[in-house]
């Protein structure tokens, strides 16, 4: 034992002291390096550690703002967004591109997939992209498919508040006010055109998450999200419903292809309702039927047939070419322009002016069209609005179709009288009406409520838009082509149409049948327009489209407390009357 002693002592002796020093130096100068990088990092250089610290716990999250609401004009909802919770994750924190380090597994995976009714391999894929903080993995989700989510309680996937849009009125006004997509952006209708005030700003919101990826505070707002403005738009919804369940009928019951409404402000040049038939749930457009998305009333162009014989009369009384009391040689309903046979469907050898428009003559409108100078008639179709844009501003808008003057043929001339060799869509067709119930003043539509009505700009004098007036009310009066236009309580005016579709470039045995009138006749309040697209059976404007107006036009009067102008036993009609609702195409 004492030998062992011995021999230690011995070679610690044998260890110079001066390398203890530098050992201990040593732990010195590591310790104080440890040091200095410390106070370094922490007081010195701390946004490093804060910003990985950040990465890991922090997240800058975005707020929806919320989309204005549109009302009709009484305050209606028409389209509002409702909150509705979107899922998402953030890949980076789940890992599951490492699958030693995922922090969901397989069967975890599984329930998420079955909770978003999602296929799993869709979901992985997902969540394979680590680089990425932030992935959406549905969104728009219900309450109670939300509420699915949340209580699996999986690390790195939260909730985020949206919006979605939702249409009280469902498929009457769907083709009008359009919709959103999935962020909320308007794809159509009105929805597209209002975009700009109906947007709102997003925010963003700083969260902190716990170790498993939940958001467990709210660390405040960097920006607090900008709400889109509320728009009031001209539309009735009552008078919208009532416009669409008529159309709905009609057209079902004369099995016709489709139909268009438009019930216009006579003095403001306001839409009240822009129906259109058949038509989609916006509410759940998966499914639906392209076709039934479109906004015939604005979209679709027709030939207006008999109802633009009265802007050709009234050219011809403004250019004092004819009076209301002019006789006119209808020559027993045929008359030839060039090698061309025009056709009236009652065989009348002479008709006053008046009577031209009352028992919608062919041969009366063409005789009346070539007394005029091809660009003085030109001029007044143009200035009534046809070939051109109504300003409603709605995406997709036909102009229509009114060639150049110069080119003209005679024949071209007459037929253009009553209606062919012309297109139109029905809101044009319309505001073209507005002339006559506004002393001659053509006014601009608007879908938007207006506090003032627009300035229009005039077509023809006071005088001859007084005659019109007379001259239209005869239309429904008996012996005239829409008896079945009348309304009881109310004088009534306007004119039919019956048109020949174009097939390429020849007319088919198909058919739109139209109608345009106001009310009351003594002073207009109301313009109705019903357009009937290829009619089964019966397909002259006076029986398919004139009963539609008288339904529309009677229910919208009282709806409004228009005051009556007429006894209520007005619209008694003789047997054999309906005879006269058929003419010549």
């Amino acid at each position: 034992m004492n030998d062992m002693n011995s021999t230690r002592d011995k070679v610690a002796a044998r260890l110079p002291g001066w390398r203890a020093a530098v050992l201990f130096g040593l732990i010195l100068l590591c310790l104080l390096g440890l040091v200095i990088r410390a106070v370094y990092l922490q007081g010195i250089h701390d946004e490093f550690l804060q910003e990985k610290g950040n990465q890991r716990y922090s997240r800058v999250i975005e707020v929806s703002a919320h989309r204005g609401m549109m009302t009709d004009r009484n305050g209606e909802p028409l389209a509002v967004s409702t909150p509705v919770e979107s899922v998402w994750a953030s890949p980076a924190d789940i890992q599951m591109g490492d699958p030693k380090n995922a922090r969901i597994d397989a069967n975890q995976l599984n329930r998420l997939s079955q909770a978003l009714a999602m296929p799993v391999n869709e979901v992985r894929e997902r969540l394979a992209d680590v680089s990425r903080d932030f992935v959406y993995l549905k969104r728009q989700l219900p309450p109670e498919q939300a509420g699915g989510v949340t209580r699996l309680n999986l690390p790195g996937v939260s909730l985020q508040r949206e919006y979605r849009r939702y249409y009280p009125a469902g498929e009457e006004i769907a083709q009008t006010l359009g919709f959103t997509g999935q962020d909320d952006n308007g794809q159509e209708g009105l929805e597209l055109v209002l975009q700009g005030q109906l947007t709102g700003k997003h925010g963003s919101q700083r969260v902190i998450k716990d170790r498993r990826g939940h958001i467990v505070e709210d660390a405040g707002s960097l920006l607090p999200p900008k709400p889109g403005g509320n728009i009031t738009l001209s539309l009735d919804l009552k008078v919208q419903h009532l416009a669409y369940r008529e159309l709905k009928l009609a057209v079902q019951q004369h099995r016709a292809k489709a139909g268009a409404v438009v019930v216009l402000d006579a003095k403001s040049g306001e839409v009240l309702a822009l129906a259109n038939y058949p038509s989609f749930n916006p509410n759940n457009r998966g499914r639906a039927n392209p076709q039934a998305m479109r906004n015939r009333a604005v979209a679709d162009v027709f030939e207006p047939g008999s109802t633009m014989k009265p802007f050709t009369v009234a050219t011809g009384l403004e250019q004092g070419k004819v009076k209301p009391d002019t006789l006119i040689n209808t020559e027993n309903g045929v008359f030839t322009v060039g090698n061309r046979k025009i056709h009236d469907t009652h065989a009348f050898p002479v008709l006053t002016v008046a009577q031209v428009i009352q028992h919608s003559s062919n041969v009366g409108a063409a005789k009346i069209a070539l007394s005029l100078e091809p660009k003085v008639l030109w001029q007044s179709f143009s200035d009534a609005g046809f070939g051109s844009h109504t300003g409603s501003r709605f995406p997709g808008e036909a102009v229509g179709l009114l060639r150049a003057a110069d080119n003209w043929k005679p024949i071209e001339q007459a037929n253009m009288a009553f209606g062919n060799g012309i297109a139109v869509n029905l809101l044009q067709l319309t505001r073209a009406y507005t002339v006559f119930t506004n002393d001659g003043e053509i006014k601009p539509v608007s879908l938007l409520k207006l506090d003032t009505p627009a300035i229009g700009h005039r077509v023809f004098s006071s005088k001859t838009a007084a005659e019109m007036r007379v001259m239209l009310e005869s239309v429904v009066l008996p012996g005239g082509t829409a008896t079945q236009a009348r309304v009881a309580g109310y004088r009534v005016a306007g004119k039919t149409g019956t048109a020949h579709k174009v097939d390429g470039r020849h007319y088919v045995n198909r058919y739109v049948a139209s109608f345009v009138g106001f009310a009351p006749a003594s002073n207009p309040r109301l313009i109705v327009a019903v357009m009937i697209d290829e009619p089964t059976g019966e397909y002259y404007g006076g029986l398919v489209a004139a009963p539609v107006f008288s339904l529309v036009m009677n229910e919208t009067l009282h709806l409004l407390n228009v005051p009556n102008d007429a006894p209520m036993e007005n619209v008694i009609t003789p047997p054999d009357d309906a005879e006269n609702s058929r003419e010549e195409i």
